[in-house]
Formats: structure tokens, C-alpha cells, sequence
């Protein structure tokens, strides 16, 4: 049997490129799933219809053939896709042809040929997670050195005590107001407060 899956981020987002291209692989509409959902994750529920769940049985046997436009159309994360990638050609049996990699077509091999092509396919995710994971610290760290050289500051902003703290404090730490009464007379919140206590 042969499934199809595409996926787009969010619902604003347009399905339609992408079942256009799926839809002559699949003989059955209804063997093509579509989730409008972010990739950081797998926890979409077409997704899980085809992969199954702890109480429900998948989609996919094995035998089966997997169809999507693009590799990221399973998720973001590389290491996850990694992970995911290995689960279904590994442990349900099933093909994955990626259309807009057909040099990654397992279909038509057997055997070590297949075996082959899932390895390459799993050792070039490996390499693009660490990739995507240097790519994304070193845009972190251009980020901060920008925002830092523009003046921006990070953390919580610097909160500036009352006109009337020390009289106020003095006159809670003395027991003649409650701590309720202070925060009433500062204008501030028992967070707030406290917190200022301890600087």
C-alpha cells in the first residue's frame, strides 16, 4: 500500500502544492494525511495515524511505501528526523520516497542496495542535525552580539527602589507595619518586593 503525507506549519498555510504532487502516488484519497501543524515535534494527530500510537495500531506495515514532497515535511529537528527515519524503515518495514530527493529512492532496490540507501539517508540527517545545531548557535550568539552592540540589554530589567523605600522598610523591619501595608505603600507587587529586599 501506498501512503502520502504532507504537512504545512500552521493553518493559514496552504496544503495545496503539495497534495497536487502527492496525489498520483496514492490510489485511495484517503491514504493521503495531511497535518496543518508545527514540525518541531512528532505529536500531530495524521502524522500518528500513520506511524500509530501506545493505543493505536499504524497506518504503515510493512511492505508499505511512505511518499512525501520533502524531507522537512516530517519535521524541523534533524536529530528527531533522524530518529523517525530509522523507525519506520527499520522497525515498521516501510519505503520512504522523498520526491524532491529521488537519488534517496529506496523503492526500487532490495536487499543491500536498500539497506545502503537507508544508511546514507540517515548518516546525511545526522550530519545536517549537527549543522543545524552549529547553524543555530552561531546565529544565536551573532544575534546577542548585535542586540549587545545596539545598546539591548537581557534579563529582567533593572528595577528601581521607591523614594520611600528605606523609610518604609525601616518601619516593617521595626514591626510597626505589616508586610502587606509596605508593598501597599511602595505600589509593589510581593515579588517585587521581596526581591528588592534581597538586593
Amino acid at each position: 500500500m501506498i501512503y502520502a503525507y504532507a504537512r504545512v506549519s500552521s493553518d493559514s498555510q496552504n496544503l495545496d502544492r503539495q497534495i497536487t504532487a502527492l496525489t498520483p502516488y496514492v490510489s485511495d484519497p484517503r491514504c493521503l494525511i495531511t497535518d496543518k501543524a508545527s514540525g518541531k515535534d512528532f505529536d500531530r494527530k495524521g502524522y500518528k495515524m500513520l506511524v500509530g500510537t501506545a493505543e493505536t495500531m499504524p497506518l504503515l506495515h510493512d511492505g508499505d511505501t511512505l511518499v512525501i514532497t520533502s524531507l522537512d515535511r516530517l519535521g524541523r529537528d534533524y536529530e528527531a528526523i533522524r530518529k523517525e527515519y530509522a523507525h519506520i524503515t527499520q522497525e515498521l518495514g516501510v519505503d520512504i520516497k522523498i520526491l524532491d530527493m529521488p537519488i534517496l529512492d529506496s523503492c526500487k532496490e532490495q536487499g543491500l542496495e536498500k539497506r545502503f540507501l537507508a544508511s546514507l539517508v540517515l548518516e546525511v540527517l545526522a550530519f545536517n542535525a549537527a549543522k543545524e545545531r552549529e547553524s543555530i548557535k552561531r546565529r544565536q550568539a551573532e544575534g546577542i552580539a548585535c542586540a549587545k552592540a545596539k545598546g539591548q540589554r537581557f534579563g529582567r530589567p533593572t528595577i528601581v527602589k521607591p523614594e520611600n523605600w528605606l523609610e518604609i522598610t525601616t518601619e516593617w523591619r521595626n514591626g510597626a507595619i505589616t508586610a502587606r501595608e509596605a508593598m501597599s505603600r511602595l505600589n509593589l507587587k510581593p515579588n517585587t518586593f521581596y526581591r528588592l529586599l534581597k538586593a
